[in-house]
């Protein structure tokens, strides 16, 4: 198994990947294809024993077999030093979230395993020595999330709530008219005595619950509360508390923002957790704020750390909080004293880290991370995170094929206000220096979210059809501070449009990119900036907006986070022309580049309805445009065939219109042909 090591290069810690050569292999090269993308195995959930000896996680694997090409997610378990990796679990269903008893004798995780394609996932044991799983909760609703008590002897789960006898009369006689916003069923909070099996419901109501947390002597549990399910009441999250005993709950925090993510310390004598205290705000930093179980004014820390506070780590001796943000293109694992509040930032090497776990004693961590020329593996180090090594080797088919991989860097350029702008480039495999490639610019989602340096499949699908790549963190992208985040606010197609077109520029003065054969394409508010790009310049051969905003007088009212929008330009009822400014289809006639737009008919998040309005002004107005609709898919994609279509559909659409034909399906071809499949 290749190892990997921590190596210093210029001052900076870089991931050193055994690299795959084709004369190594014994095989020609070859590069990613569409269905490559469907082969990825993904590792996730790593949680260390108590002993720090073992590290169980899960992995999902598809089954390329199967006409539908199924996958499963199983829980492995492997030794610290990488040895010993085995697969625990191996039912027909999903098992995830794996979890250790205090006495690290038993496994627990969640699974469907009852009869029929509708059971309800359970929490199911196994005990490490060997043996069958069995189940530990009975409820009559799936368990979402579960949490064993620190002296093992309870357990803490959250289920949704179940049909009343009322419900399902009107459901099954089709009498079932819903009030909006009236009718919902919450999520709410058991715990069940692991002794009798008697389960307890410690919470009800019109709200519903999530994030819990024990107290370190098993009397308590402190978890986040929020109006309803809906998508725009998550940044209406308050903390409460819970005694197990007395089933009391009482609130411990509430202010205009959300408040999220709380954790016990150590001693049971403070909780921490995330909060933003300005009301209505979807882009303001989160902080870390301190308080007693018995409630208070709380301490509040990082006022000047300019980036954002995520999910609590305590250090076993309750002096510090560890947690990890990304800055930049890439995660950084940052750490607070609570004495002095001064912040450090840990040796997290270049990519994506998530997954996070410290050893009972605080001598060693786990991690899923994800190199820029390799996919999420699992890692340990110690404290320091100096010398990282991988426990897991899922996708070694990639370097077993000798597939090929085009190099990822970070790189900079000059927005037109002369501030510094960051982006990630994928250059195409096989590059040639001083040869200039088709050009392909994919905005990134959110707007509120980065493209960091790490493996990308969709980046190096491209890479191996031969071009480059450039995913630009415009203003309005996290990881760069508070004021960049909020420097498109009001400002939509306009600091972030600049900031593109100038990336794009660069790459082009750079001569990476040809100037005659630019693309764009991007998802949700990529697709909007690839709307947004299409009536402003013609400079592009081809773009290809996915699940794009178009219209945002329309998609306040008809898209399930109204506050987001909010934030950004007010409301629609007294900011109509603001709304009206920065939409795409106000410029509709301006288009001239062949447009192939993409959406799932179940999207709530940017209703179906946003590409109709555009693709229906081009037709109109007698424009080149292509307008594809997947079925039974929401915001993001599910389904395998649907992944493929879009990925070989963008290959197309884009080699015709710069004269780049795809050569990562012809071997996919000749394969489909000989099976008989179309």
């Amino acid at each position: 198994m290749p190892d990997l090591r921590v190596t210093r290069s210029l001052g900076s810690l870089v991931l050193c990947w055994m690299c795959v050569s084709p004369a190594q292999a014994g095989q020609d090269p070859r590069v990613l294809s569409a269905k490559d993308t469907l082969r990825l195995n993904q590792v996730g959930s790593p949680t260390l024993s108590p002993d720090g000896e073992w590290v169980l996680y899960t992995q999902r694997t598809r089954d390329m077999e199967d006409d539908q090409f199924e996958a499963r997610t199983q829980v492995w378990r492997v030794r610290v030093d990488g040895t010993a990796r085995r697969q625990l679990t191996r039912a027909t269903s999903d098992s995830r979230a794996p979890a250790w008893s205090p006495d690290g004798a038993l496994v627990a995780f969640l699974a469907a395993r009852g009869d029929g394609d509708d059971a309800p996932s359970q929490v199911y044991v196994l005990p490490v020595d060997g043996g069958e799983a069995y189940p530990l909760t009975e409820h009559d609703e799936a368990v979402t999330t579960f949490r064993l008590s620190p002296d093992g002897t309870k357990l803490l789960f959250l289920a949704r709530d179940g049909e009343t006898d009322e419900d399902e009369r009107r459901r099954t006689e089709r009498d079932d008219a819903l009030v909006v916003d009236e009718t919902f069923r919450g999520t709410h909070l058991w715990v069940q005595d692991l002794q009798t099996d008697d389960a307890t419901r410690l919470t009800e109501g019109s709200f519903t619950v999530s994030s819990p947390d024990w107290s370190p002597d098993s009397g308590r549990i402190v978890f986040e509360r929020r109006p309803s399910p809906a998508a725009n009441d998550r940044w209406k999250s308050d903390i409460w508390i819970v005694d197990v005993e007395s089933g009391e709950t009482r609130e411990l925090h509430q202010n205009g923002g959300s408040d999220v993510s709380p954790r016990w310390s150590p001693d049971g004598r403070a909780i921490a957790f995330a909060a933003n205290e300005v009301e209505a705000s979807t882009t303001m930093f989160r902080k870390l704020y301190l308080i007693a179980p018995e409630g208070g004014v709380p301490r509040t820390l990082l006022d000047e750390f300019d980036n954002q506070f995520t999910t609590p780590i305590w250090s076993p001796d309750g002096r510090r909080i560890f947690w990890s943000t990304g800055q930049g293109t890439s995660t950084r694992q940052f750490t607070v004293s609570i004495e002095s509040g001064a912040v450090t930032v840990g040796a997290t090497p270049t990519g994506r880290a998530g997954g996070w776990d410290l050893a009972r004693d605080g001598t060693r961590w786990v991690w899923v991370h994800t190199t820029p020329g390799w996919p999420g593996e699992v890692y340990t180090a110690g404290r320091d995170l100096v010398d990282p090594v991988r426990l897991t080797d899922a996708n070694a088919w990639l370097r077993d094929e000798a597939v090929q991989l085009g190099a990822v860097e970070t790189v900079q350029w000059q927005n037109s206000d002369g501030q510094t702008v960051e982006g990630v480039l994928t250059k195409p495999v096989g590059y040639e220096e001083g040869r200039r490639y088709p050009f392909i610019v994919n905005p990134h989602g959110g707007p509120s979210g980065a493209s960091l340096e790490a493996f990308n499949a969709q980046a190096q699908f491209f890479a191996g059809n031969g071009y480059v790549v450039l995913q630009p963190n415009f203003r309005g992208s996290t990881n760069y501070g508070q004021d960049f985040v909020n420097a498109n606010i009001e400002n939509w197609g306009i600091t972030d449009y600049d900031d593109v077109m100038t990336g794009v520029d660069h790459v082009i003065a750079e001569g990476w990119a040809d100037p005659d054969r630019l693309i764009c394409y991007g998802w949700s508010y990529g697709g909007y900036m690839s709307f947004w790009i299409s009536t402003q310049t013609d400079r592009f051969k081809a773009i290809s907006p996915g699940a794009g905003l178009a219209n945002l007088y329309s998609m306040y009212s008809t898209n399930d986070i109204q506050d987001y929008l909010a934030s950004f330009f007010g409301r629609p009822w007294t900011d109509e022309e603001r709304y009206l400014a920065h939409s795409p289809i106000r410029y509709v006639g301006n288009v001239t580049s062949p447009m192939l737009i993409l959406h799932g008919s179940q999207d709530t998040r940017v209703p179906v309805e946003q590409s109709v309005e555009f693709y229906q002004a081009l037709k109109d107005l007698g424009k080149t445009v292509t307008f594809v609709r997947y079925p039974r898919e929401g915001h993001g994609f599910s389904e395998p065939r649907h992944q493929m279509d879009r990925l070989r559909r963008y290959a197309e659409f884009f080699g015709e219109h710069v004269d780049n034909p795809p050569i990562s399906e012809r071997d996919e071809a000749k394969e489909t042909t000989a099976e008989g499949r179309p």
